[in-house]
């Protein structure tokens, strides 16, 4: 059975970096103008501590049940590499921010917490970018301040491993201390299977992607031992494109870093005060609100869990609730709200940014109402989302330019009674008990009118009209 431990480095949003005042809004910078001589490493240049990567620290660390370290002290890791360019990095070791937590993750049919060994400060590198024939530094992001969540070897599959980053990520993005851009959350596993010897895989940017390094890992190491060998102590590197694992270097242990305390930097007393204001910043978490959800709208587990995934979408679906019947507002939500933009490749931010989050809001609650209202049929919804979504118009316009308003019970009935005179075969064919052939006079009514007849009204029409034929 394989055994997986993941190292988790997530960006924090702070305004500076963790031992200067220079900007973490590097995205779209020209290369190496949020620098100064503290993140360049320039001999003499001296580091502060940013006291909010601290107090971001701290929360992580509460929601994630830990127990805070009261006494912090930050090592210096030595080693080169053309992104460092004191040839050192700043991070905690011995004195971390919080030790012995966990996260619950979905493992088959249960649950199973993931044990978080510890959770600490450190400084982000540069970052290099390769070309044809040469390799350029950027020192941008060096220095931004990064949250390492390490955890104990507890997950036994790729889809665990998946499972736990989407956890987590969904627990930071609650908390308010991570921007989900790209790049700014990546994972290092540690994979072994057998007994055999641990191997860690670098760098690794996405969920998906940790799950196909995984994957490939524990194949490559199952196909070494049918061959008669095992794997090695080593570091190798997960390539995105081609999804499979390639040799880095032997694998460095601790002594190879040569830890030792940091002299520039103090050590950190977490005092009571600290502890409570970090304590107060720990909002409602995913697990909290999803059940808070069942119990206060009443929705269904499944919805639940939906919902809860990204805070921006539980921000959405209670705003649209608010105005609504909770359980309608999560059905559409979910199952065809989602779905939509999933289609489309679109998320919900970025839908909020074409329209803007009250216009979405306000959109949605006007389609559930209509539904609810019985003004239109699940059908005609389909169609009024899927072009409020495309053209950007209201739903109460789409509904009055398609005429896509019920029918009246006449125009119903009238409607029914035609698709029995020109279906008469099948009509027998269901008075002789072939269930099955109403769904088809059913869809043809649907179609005929455009989805202003409801499925479940046709069936009642049918079933009324033809049950003096019986």
């Amino acid at each position: 059975m394989p055994v997986i431990g993941l190292e988790v480095h997530a960006q924090l949003r702070t305004d500076s970096k963790l031992f200067c005042g220079c900007s973490t809004d590097y995205h779209d910078a020209e290369p190496n103008t949020h620098t100064c001589e503290v993140c360049l490493g320039m001999p003499g240049a001296l580091p502060v501590m940013n006291e909010s990567a601290l107090d971001f620290g701290l929360r992580v660390s509460l929601a994630l049940g830990c127990e805070v370290v009261e006494e912090q002290l930050f090592y210096r890791k030595n080693y080169f590499y053309p992104d460092l360019p004191k040839n050192f990095q700043i991070t905690q070791y011995e004195f971390p921010v919080g030790v012995d937590g966990s996260i619950t993750i979905q493992a088959g049919d249960g649950e199973r917490a993931v044990g978080v060994r510890r959770v600490h400060l450190e400084e982000d590198p540069g970052r290099i970018v390769h070309m044809r024939n040469r390799s350029l530094l950027d020192y941008n992001r060096s220095g931004v301040p990064l949250l390492e969540i390490v955890t104990e070897p507890d997950m036994e599959s790729p889809e665990e491993g998946r499972e736990f980053l989407q956890r987590l990520r969904t627990t930071l993005e609650y908390l308010g201390v991570f921007e989900p851009l790209d790049g700014a959350m990546r994972a290092d596993a540690n994979v072994s299977i057998e007994g055999g010897s641990r191997v860690e895989v670098k760098n690794i940017s996405s969920h998906r992607g940790a799950e196909r390094a995984l994957r490939y890992e524990i194949t490559r190491q199952r196909n070494m031992l049918k061959r008669g060998s095992e794997a090695v102590l080593e570091t190798r590197h997960f390539d995105e494109e081609t999804g499979v694992t390639r040799p880095m270097r032997t694998k460095e242990e601790e002594a190879d870093y040569r830890y030792f305390p940091e002299p520039n930097l103090p050590l950190i007393r977490v005092d009571e005060g600290m502890a409570g204001a970090a304590a107060e910043g720990v909002p409602e978490l995913p697990d909290q609100r999803r059940e808070r959800f069942r119990e206060e709208y009443g929705v269904t587990d499944e919805h639940a869990k939906r919902l809860t995934a990204e805070k921006e979408l539980a921000d959405f679906y209670e705003d649209v609730a608010e105005a609504v019947e909770p359980r309608a507002a999560a059905s559409h939500v979910v199952d065809e709200l989602l779905g939509e933009l999933n289609y489309r490749e679109l998320s919900l931010d970025e839908w909020f940014e074409g329209v803007g989050r009250e216009t979405a809001v306000e959109w949605e609650t006007e389609i559930v109402e209509m539904l609810r209202g019985g003004e239109i049929t699940d059908v005609s919804a389909t169609d009024v989302l899927r072009d409020v979504l495309d053209e950007g118009r209201s739903p109460a316009a789409v509904v009055d330019e398609k005429g896509l308003t019920m029918e009246g019970a006449d125009e119903a009935l009238k409607c029914v009674e035609e698709v029995i005179g020109e279906h008469r075969e099948t009509v027998e064919d269901y008075l002789s008990g072939k269930e099955e052939a109403l769904n088809f006079l059913v869809g043809q009514v649907v179609r005929r009118s455009r989805g202003k007849i409801s499925p479940r009204e046709a069936s009642d029409l049918f079933d009324e009209r033809l049950e003096e034929e019986k």
